[in-house]
């Protein structure tokens, strides 16, 4: 019987194959009490589960294929790091001696701890993080219990699984898996990222799929739609075939123009910029063509560690980057957590007790409340700003006093670094994101103590509308493409032509070519996206013509355009 499964979209493509379901084996969690004498011995017991579980995944990084992505080995390293965290190990051992409980329990309770932190999280990445937690534990319970791990050998097939791991997915890979399948998992998902990184289709969070398929079935995964088609017709097997191959010819016709300018049909130059979130992710802004960096998300050289980077850390973080991409403009957004969000830096760590943490304390009001912590952070910054073009960019900026601040702290920290002898930019542009809806409708005075904004739309359309695009109960409800939103993003960058400064957007919403037209008409001339998204907007923006794209955005403000969702074929 055909039928369809919906899920979402994780990587692009299609893949057409037969179905490999992996059932893993439900780890049953002993709980009993030891005596004072096996304190010590099932102290040992956890130590050694955790070096078996680290010793596997070095395993895992070293099957990795020299040709994989950054992004593989940076995510077998998070579990890596993960496995070395002292709260992963202290405070089970800590259960185990002043309760007297067996190690599985002691390491689940600590588990379902942290799995409760997370779910209280704003971030939709962030939450999804707790996918790691139960990864690693997951790793280290199964030698705690003896429970057996699934095997991934699935040569030319297509994997439907509860989940993955980034372990697995590099086993994926080794076997010429052709795509995968997930009950569970969202966008931003560690194999979501890795799919798109690995260039495999992928759907996931469809729910049911390990309940409704069979290991040999036939699917047709199209990782752009978010949908699974279960034994198609030969008739529908052969549409998909030619939908597969258009793309890949898309592919490859995009590839031979990747040094051909972004600009529209009647000759108007648009700047692309890439997001990243590690130096590593450099190669593939290199291999984009991208112009420059519009967001580097500086949190991320904070996430799955102990502590977080001294400053002469970050500096070289930063400072690598720069190296690497000699002459081009790079934006560094400043550190963007908060109370919800789980870093172990007890710098960072904030007991506020909100109902909504997403009002909360988070982004620069996090760091304004932490001077001491925040000036180590702009210091590096300031010192990396004397090697090329550097803006400084303020997340989640509510009051004009808070941009005020900020610029009277980075000239106190220029005037101290020139007095140790430190080089720095005479001049740093420092802009803000216009994410909150009250400052994206007063952008016309936030122009006057700004250098440049960059819409986030993500926020902006989540605030704007009181979705949480990570509920799945109101994630339908989620619309960057409502006139609301237009109209704060049309006046958002209406205030900063007007103030002769740069407008840029690095939401998601830049990374969708099908909405490139209507942003041009409302507008923009700068975006920034993930890397792998640069090609196909590209290609969008030498399509259009100026006048039809105002025309659109028009009838879009007044709410009388239907703007598409992406073709399904990926053709333009």
């Amino acid at each position: 019987m055909t039928f369809e499964l919906a899920g979402i979209g994780a990587a692009a493509g299609i893949a057409i194959g037969t179905a490999v379901v992996l059932e893993p084996a439900a780890i049953e969690i002993p709980d009993y009490s030891i005596a004072a004498a096996d304190v010590d011995a099932e102290e040992q017991r956890l130590r050694g589960a955790l070096a078996l579980a680290r010793d596997e995944l070095l395993r895992v990084r070293e099957a990795i294929p020299r040709d994989a992505p950054q992004d593989t080995r940076l995510f077998i390293d998070a579990h890596l790091l993960m496995l070395d965290d002292p709260a992963l190990r202290d405070r089970p051992i800590r259960l185990i001696r002043e309760q007297r409980r067996n190690a599985a329990w002691a390491l689940h309770h600590e588990r379902e701890r942290l799995l409760e932190v997370f779910a209280r999280m704003e971030d939709a990445y962030l939450r999804s993080r707790s996918e790691d937690v139960l990864q690693v534990t997951d790793r280290v319970l199964r030698h705690l219990v003896g429970a057996q791990v699934a095997q991934l050998a699935a040569a030319d097939r297509i994997i439907v699984a509860a989940e993955l791991s980034p372990a697995d997915t590099v086993l994926l890979k080794n076997g010429s898996v052709l795509g995968w399948v997930t009950d569970f998992g969202a966008a931003t998902s560690h194999s979501a990222i890795l799919a798109r990184s690995l260039g495999l289709p992928a759907v996931v969070g469809t729910h049911q799929a390990t309940r409704l398929l069979r290991s040999g079935d036939q699917l047709v995964v199209d990782g752009e739609n978010g949908t699974v088609l279960v034994n198609p017709s030969p008739e529908l097997l052969a549409d998909y075939r030619e939908i597969q191959e258009r793309r890949q010819r898309r592919r490859r016709l995009l590839e031979e123009e990747r040094d051909l300018p972004a600009i529209t049909l009647d000759g108007t130059a648009i700047r692309l910029f890439a997001n990243i979130e590690l130096p590593e992710d450099v190669e593939g802004v290199k291999r984009s063509n991208a112009e420059g960096i519009g967001l580097f998300r500086s949190e991320f050289l904070f996430m799955n560690r102990a502590d977080s980077p001294s400053e002469e850390e970050q500096y070289q973080a930063f400072a690598r980057v720069l190296r690497e991409l000699p002459g081009t403009e790079i934006t560094i957004r400043s550190v963007d957590v908060g109370a919800d969000k789980l870093l172990a830096d007890s710098d960072l760590q904030i007991h506020a007790q909100g109902l909504n943490p997403a009002l909360g304390l988070r982004g620069l009001r996090l760091c304004l409340r932490r001077p001491d912590w925040f000036r180590r952070h702009l210091r590096a910054i300031l010192r990396a700003s004397a090697l090329a073009p550097l803006r400084l960019m303020l997340p989640m900026v509510s009051t004009i006093h808070e941009v005020q601040q900020v610029r009277q702290l980075v000239g106190q920290l220029q005037r101290e670094l020139r007095a140790e002898g430190h080089a720095v930019a005479e001049h740093l542009p420092i802009g803000i994101m216009v994410e909150i809806p009250a400052v994206a409708m007063a952008a016309h005075c936030f122009a006057e103590v700004s250098d440049f904004f960059s819409i986030g739309t993500n926020d902006l359309t989540q605030y704007a509308l009181a979705v949480d695009r990570g509920d799945d109960d109101v994630n339908g409800l989620f619309d960057p493409l409502h006139v609301g939103v237009l109209s704060m993003i049309q006046h958002t960058i209406a205030a900063g032509a007007a103030a002769g400064i740069p407008v840029a957007m690095c939401g998601e919403m830049a990374a969708n070519p099908q909405w490139t037209p209507l942003l041009l008409g409302l507008g923009l001339r700068q975006f920034s996206m993930y890397p792998g998204a640069i090609p196909e907007v590209k290609a969008a923006i030498r399509h259009c013509d100026l006048e039809e794209a105002k025309v659109l955005a028009l009838a879009a403000l007044t709410g009388d355009a239907a703007i598409a969702s992406p073709a399904d074929d990926g053709a333009h």
